[in-house]
């Protein structure tokens, strides 16, 4: 596989995710009438993502030619380029699928540094805090998969190198993107974008942020919606409750929540057709700024918090980031000692014939789902460019209460469940959507290797289904034909722990928990972990409020 560029992190060090940065940089958006700098506009260099190799071609000439205009060679003393293009161009030499692209990109730069121009620079080594570069050039798919995921997107971002690691579903997932927000639908484009903002600001997500305000921007959208919900239409305002709901505690989503947004007689009235579009886009971006949390996401080289305009060191000694992995506590021994017993528990569960109550069900169920994990350190204040687009930032996920005390309902995946009812009522409200979504469910809940850690020839499916009813089982949803049990069986505590966080509480997912479970793992199978954990969350959310129009319906 052909490398992507990935560069050794300079003295400036940013946190994972964009939560600070070291730049002085003003995230605020400009006027109208001038691109804000901290979200440049892909579409600049749009025809380098054309599917024709000739237009490719001569599009890298033009762009040649134009730095090289900017630059003034003829004219000494002349250099000038404005921060947009700088930015664009770090970009393209460190994430463009073509090796010679990139370099074209990385030697304009190099041309402009000696011209006396300030050039940007990347913070981070990698697409991840918590996944050495290395191992996503090794591991990552081949080169035309990278191609076509980048002539879909117009980028290259952190996502999809790192979902990468698993090619099949990377295709379903930019499908299924794709159509949320490029396809013909309800909703017009920039509304989809910046629905998809409001989400991710409930998880501190800057990285969503960022990268969904471009595109905003760049489908027309008012630069001032990004000050805050206040500036936007009253009718996306109406969504705050349902999104913080979705978001946190989708089980208390009730028909009232959806006849206050689609009944005839209410201001700024959704169809059914446009609020089932927003609540997917809502859960689409909860869940995966969840992914971009878990996976420890760096900011893009062009987002706030990606990239510093200083001189290169001259030193390759550079301090380490403050967010690659920790050390790993214990010795090689006990890693292999883990794995050993999580086989040897996987292939007895395989074989158990022991058959429980539906009363001894129930209660390992409420078990689970009241056990006390801890989550990880809550992170500090988020940036004010995620904090003005957040209406009561306190309101936050809760746990379940223990059984005796006043808990939320159980929803009985035999009462409600995505195959026989959620499944047939997104497609009828937003065609194909649902056939998209149950692609993407499918493909996680059955992707296979058929190995774990060092030893090949292994059946996954029993940890795999686990995981799944583990998180739905945080959400509070039972299937009655499963046995709970089994969760304490396959899952450890480190793990366990891990899940809650990302699925719960993702903005305080840290390097120390994600290095604490499964430690002679592969990545490749922890970014498994953090897909399901994706789509496990997704569905949840989805299930509590299609049930809800549901019974609006009828």
């Amino acid at each position: 596989m052909e490398e992507v560029a990935l560069e050794p992190p300079t003295d400036a060090l940013c946190e994972c995710n964009g939560g600070r940065t070291t730049n002085s940089e003003d995230p605020r958006p400009k006027s109208r009438h001038h691109q804000p700098e901290f979200l440049p506009n892909p579409s600049n260099f749009s025809r380098l993502c054309s599917r024709d190799e000739a237009e490719r071609a001569e599009a890298l000439e033009e762009l040649t030619q134009s730095v090289m205009s900017r630059l003034g060679l003829d004219r000494p003393g002349s250099a000038r380029l404005d921060k947009h293009t700088l930015l664009q161009l770090l970009r393209v030499s460190r994430s463009y699928p073509l090796q010679e692209v990139r370099e074209r990109a990385a030697e304009l730069l190099r041309t402009a540094q000696e011209q006396g121009v300030e050039i940007p620079q990347a913070l981070a080594s990698g697409p991840s805090a918590f996944i050495p570069a290395q191992v996503i050039l090794d591991e990552g798919p081949d080169q035309e998969v990278l191609i076509e995921a980048f002539l879909s997107l117009g980028r290259f971002d952190h996502i999809t190198m790192v979902m990468a690691l698993h090619p099949t579903y990377l295709s379903c997932f930019l499908r299924t993107q794709h159509a949320l927000l490029e396809l013909d639908g309800p909703l017009p484009r920039p509304w989809r974008h910046y629905i998809v903002v409001m989400a991710a600001a409930r998880h501190q997500c800057s990285y969503l942020v960022q990268q969904h305000s471009a595109g905003f921007l760049e489908a027309g959208g008012e630069e001032s919606w990004l000050e805050g919900l206040q500036h936007t239409h009253p009718k996306i305002r109406c969504l705050h409750t349902l999104n913080k709901l979705l978001a946190h505690r989708p089980w208390l989503i009730t028909q009232q929540h959806i006849q206050e947004l689609v009944c005839p007689g209410a201001d700024d009235r959704w169809s059914l057709a446009e609020l089932i579009h927003a609540v997917v886009l809502m859960t689409h971006s909860h869940s995966l700024a969840s992914f971009v949390w878990g996976c420890g996401l760096h900011p893009e080289p062009d987002h706030i918090g990606g990239h510093a305009f200083c001189p290169p060191s001259p030193s390759n000694n550079m301090p380490q980031s403050p967010h690659s992995p920790a050390p790993e506590d214990g010795k090689p021994e006990d890693g292999v000692t883990e794995v050993e017993a999580l086989m040897k528990r996987m292939v007895e569960l395989q074989q158990q014939v022991e058959e429980c109550s539906q009363e001894e069900m129930i209660t390992r169920f409420e078990r689970e789902r009241s056990e006390s994990i801890p989550t990880a350190v809550v992170r500090g204040a988020p940036s004010d460019l995620v904090l003005r687009l957040v209406e009561d930032p306190e309101f936050i996920y809760e746990d379940f209460s223990i059984r005796g005390e006043q808990s939320p309902p159980t929803m009985r995946a035999q009462d409600y469940s995505w195959e026989d009812h959620g499944f047939s009522l997104v497609n009828r409200l937003l065609p194909d959507m649902g056939q998209l979504l149950e692609e993407k469910f499918q493909v996680v809940c059955g992707l296979t290797y058929n190995r774990m850690a060092m030893h090949k020839d292994v059946d996954t499916h029993t940890l795999r289904k686990a995981l799944w009813n583990y998180i739905h089982c945080l959400y509070g949803i039972r299937y009655d034909d499963y046995d709970y049990g089994e969760v304490n069986v396959l899952l450890e505590r480190g793990l366990k722990m891990f899940v809650k966080t990302v699925a719960c509480h993702p903005e305080q997912t840290t390097d120390r928990i994600y290095s604490a479970y499964w430690r002679l793992f592969r990545h490749s199978e922890k970014v498994h972990v953090n897909l399901l954990l994706m789509e496990a969350r997704l569905q949840a959310a989805l299930l509590y409020t299609l049930r809800a129009v549901t019974r609006y319906m009828t």
